[in-house]
């Protein structure tokens, strides 16, 4: 542990780690300062750690969501287009409606006319 510390004390975590920062067991001998630094530094590496797999995890969790959404819109797209027995085959949409309806279609009519100098039929 005390080598461990001693990395800790010169911000060298990365050999703190490698001198067995997560899995050395605490001095019982030491004061409570050195404790304190070998406590915090190996709280916050596990904190690390377990953040690190928890977005691991949800990565994975979104990717596989993705892909079943993806999935999931081929075989919309592969029914519609693939070839279909008459049986399962959907009803076609109806036809497309007029961009106007005919009251508006006819009023805008007569106002044309009416601009146009012309009576209106």
């Amino acid at each position: 542990m005390h080598a461990v510390v001693a990395a800790l004390l010169d911000g060298d975590v990365d050999a703190a780690l490698e001198r067995g920062l997560l899995v050395t067991p605490a001095c019982l001998a030491c004061d409570g300062a050195c404790t304190a630094v070998f406590a915090n530094a190996r709280g916050e590496r596990q904190r690390a750690l377990a953040a690190r797999e928890r977005y691991r995890e949800r990565a994975t969790r979104l990717q596989r969501r993705a892909d079943e959404r993806a999935q999931r819109r081929q075989a919309g797209a592969g029914a519609a287009t693939g070839p279909a027995s008459e049986a399962t085959q959907t009803p076609q949409a109806p036809a497309p409606r007029p961009a106007l309806p005919s009251a508006a279609a006819a009023a805008l009519a007569r106002a044309k006319a009416r601009a146009a100098g012309q009576e209106p039929r």
